[in-house]
């Protein structure tokens, strides 16, 4: 593994004395797609909120490129772009408006800035927009927005909290395409995501979270071999409810298949993640 850019070491975060993030220890390396899964009130927005500098951790350490995120706030939101689950662009002002306003923010010279947005909005395929205001575009293009501002300072990580959460499926695959690219280009994301098929599709290696805790951690693939790649179905009769069995591969899955006097509402079929999550943590994702 790569020098780690993103490090939490022994975190945890208290509120009114509940934590809801314990003895939290992850690294994220040099241009890889991190993906953090969990139900919700797993502890993962709060986890972002501490990588971002937006709230301190109670107790461990938090670093970002070798930069405290308590004591070095300043040097850490230079190295980072954030995308957050909530629409954060102003709609009152165009979407030009909105790039300038953040490129002054970060102190972006002249000529300079005027250039970077172009560059930003070209690549979100929103320069023909630039003069709209925010408020008429469709939900999509104010994620695309979103993205573009958060990648204005070119940031070394990119922070992606949820970003295609309300969208259409179309939508959604053109925010997977330009997420795919900003990592063939080398940029580190640490992604958070309700999606499965998102996290199985973007991400090197995901972490699954539950109560607070990261609870497994691990390629799709090496967590499909360490939990099954196969699993028998079962639908009851009564309730109509489905049960699940894992197996190492599909031979031994199909012999205990074989092996049941009554076969009926019974199939076997490949494992995936959502599996695995719901064996985990006992419920659905979405």
């Amino acid at each position: 593994m790569n020098q780690p850019v993103v490090l939490l070491e022994h975190v945890y975060k208290y509120y009114n004395q509940v934590p809801v993030v314990q003895d939290l220890s992850l690294e994220i390396a040099s241009g890889e797609m991190f993906g953090l899964l969990g139900p919700n009130g797993a502890g993962k927005s709060t986890t972002i909120r501490m990588l971002t500098t937006l709230t301190s951790p109670s107790q461990g350490r938090v670093a970002i490129a070798d930069y405290d995120v308590v004591k070095q706030a300043q040097q850490v939101k230079r190295h980072i772009g954030v995308v957050l689950q909530q629409i954060s662009v102003d709609p009152d002002l165009t979407v030009w408006e909105n790039m300038e306003y953040h490129g002054r923010l970060h102190h972006i010279p002249n000529p300079e800035r005027q250039a970077v947005i172009r560059q930003y909005l070209d690549y979100v395929e929103l320069n023909d927009r630039r003069d709209t205001p925010v408020r008429n575009l469709s939900g999509g293009m104010k994620r695309r927005l979103q993205i573009a501002r958060a990648l204005l300072h070119q940031p070394e990580i990119l922070f992606l909290d949820e970003p295609t959460v309300g969208l259409d499926p179309q939508t959604r695959r053109r925010l997977w395409e330009i997420v795919r690219d900003l990592k063939s280009q080398g940029m580190t994301i640490l992604l958070t995501t309700h999606y499965m098929e998102e996290a199985e599709f973007l991400c090197d290696r995901i972490g699954i979270m539950d109560a607070g805790k990261l609870i497994e951690i691990g390629t799709p693939e090496s967590l499909r071999q360490k939990h099954g790649m196969a699993l028998v179905v079962t639908q009851s009769e009564s309730d109509r409810k489905l049960s699940y069995k894992f197996f190492p591969d599909f031979e031994q899955a199909n012999t205990y298949l074989e092996q049941q006097p009554d076969k009926r509402g019974m199939m076997v079929r490949a494992s995936n993640l959502e599996d695995i999550f719901v064996e985990l943590t006992g419920r659905k994702l979405d």
